[in-house]
């Protein structure tokens, strides 16, 4: 029920598809906006620790960035991905930045 006008003066957004059971997601910059960030469902999945090469289950989430390529450049976009995704799998390197 959110107005156009309410959305208006944002900077970047943040969207959670996984709420209604959706792994991934295509997010859609909204007019105006430089980025968004969707999160996709999280699932329990086979993984493979690094550490030991052992097949661990954890919980596992898809992460999609859109952004405008005329305010931020492909490879910094991709280096955020990147940290946003470093930043969930272990929270302590949050406080390096």
């Amino acid at each position: 029920k959110t107005q156009p006008a309410e959305m208006a003066g944002g900077t970047f957004t943040i969207t959670n598809v996984g709420v209604f059971g959706v792994d991934a997601g295509t997010p859609i910059i909204n007019p105006g906006e430089s980025a968004i960030l969707c999160f996709g469902a999280i699932n329990k999945r086979p993984w493979v620790d690094e550490e030991t090469g052992e097949i661990v289950v954890r919980d596992v989430t898809t992460l999609a960035l859109s952004f405008d390529h005329r305010h931020i450049d492909g490879e910094k976009g991709s280096r955020f991905l990147a940290d946003v995704a470093g930043m969930l799998q272990d929270p302590g390197t949050a406080l390096l930045f």
